[in-house]
């Protein structure tokens, strides 16, 4: 069930993890290195392919307020959309270490996609001050480190 389906979140926005398909985790890797995290997270919906390597799952982050839907993707929609981003964010005042961070993005052959949740505590209120996004965050540097990826903001074309 994808947090879409819960009306108890509303979802917020969406990054991706870019890398090399080689470098798929299986779903075992990916939740105990989210486990080994400094933040209480729970786990649902995991989903793997038949050799075991990561396709889906949800994680709950009750202490933020928050979830993520995590989903893997590969093939050409990934490279043309990593291609497209790499030349969007490739200029002449990009420095050495950038470039060296963009070169894996422009080398990516598969995604996961991270769609951020936040829970909904009072219809009314609007302005809510609990939900905090620093699980993202860190989910997302996890699982670049993990693949050896690159982490991007694609609604504003920023690596995060």
């Amino acid at each position: 069930m994808s947090m879409f389906e819960d009306t108890r979140y509303r979802w917020c926005e969406t990054y991706f993890v870019l890398f090399d398909v080689r470098n798929r985790p299986t779903l075992d890797q990916v939740e105990k290195t989210l486990q080994r995290l400094k933040c209480r997270l729970i786990f649902r919906n995991q989903e793997a392919d038949p050799r075991g390597r990561f396709s889906s799952m949800t994680v709950l982050s009750p202490d933020d307020f928050a979830a993520l839907d995590i989903c893997y993707t590969s093939g050409k929609e990934v490279t043309e959309e990593a291609e497209e981003l790499f030349r969007e964010l490739t200029g002449p005042d990009s420095s050495k270490g950038e470039r060296a961070r963009l070169e894996k993005l422009r080398r990516a052959t598969a995604r996961f996609e991270i769609l951020h949740f936040e829970q909904v505590l009072d219809e009314e209120d609007d302005e809510q001050e609990m939900f905090d996004p620093s699980t993202l965050l860190i989910v997302l540097e996890t699982l670049a480190k993990l693949t050896d990826g690159i982490a991007v903001d694609p609604q504003s074309g920023t690596l995060v």
